[in-house]
C-alpha cells in the first residue's frame, strides 16, 4: 500500500447479529464472497452512509436470512486488519431477539451459500474472524 493510499483509506463499519433459536443454537451463514469466502460467519453486512448501527443490523438480517429481529444489547466488537489484502474492518456485533418471519437463505445465488444453525458446543472450524469474539462472548471466554 503506498503513502497516499494510507491517507485516503479508512477503515470499513460492519454490523453482525448473533440469533439463537429457542434450543440455543446460533444461526451461521457460510460466506460465498470475500473477505473469508468460505467461512461460516453471523449474518451481517455494512453500514450504509446516514444509517443507523441498529437500522443496519435490522435490515441486514431481513435481507441476508429473511428474520425480523430486535437488537437487545451490543455484545462486543471485532477488528479485521490484513493489509495484504487491503482490508481493514470494524465489525459491531448485537445480541438480538427474533421477533418474526421464518429463517431462510435470501441470498442463496450470491453472498451465502449456506445457512445453519449450530449448537455452541459443535461449531464448524472454520469460522470468520468477526465471529469468533463473539463465540468467545456467549463461551464466556472474554
Amino acid at each position: 500500500m503506498t503513502i497516499s493510499n494510507q491517507i485516503t483509506a479508512i477503515p470499513k463499519l460492519g454490523v453482525g447479529a448473533v440469533i439463537r433459536n429457542h434450543q440455543g443454537e446460533i444461526l451461521l451463514v457460510k460466506r460465498n464472497r470475500n473477505p473469508e469466502k468460505g467461512t461460516w460467519s453471523i449474518p451481517g453486512g455494512k453500514l450504509d452512509m446516514y444509517e443507523s448501527l441498529e437500522a443496519c443490523v435490522i435490515r441486514e438480517v431481513k435481507e441476508e436470512v429473511n428474520l425480523d429481529i430486535t437488537v437487545t444489547q451490543l455484545l462486543c466488537t471485532a477488528e479485521t486488519i490484513r493489509p495484504e489484502n487491503e482490508e481493514h474492518w470494524v465489525s459491531l456485533i448485537f445480541d438480538t431477539t427474533v421477533q418474526g418471519g421464518e429463517a431462510r437463505n435470501n441470498e442463496a445465488d450470491g453472498a451465502i451459500g449456506d445457512m445453519r444453525w449450530f449448537s455452541l458446543n459443535e461449531l464448524p472450524d472454520q469460522l470468520a474472524c468477526f465471529t469468533k469474539p463473539a463465540i468467545d462472548r456467549l463461551l464466556g471466554k472474554a
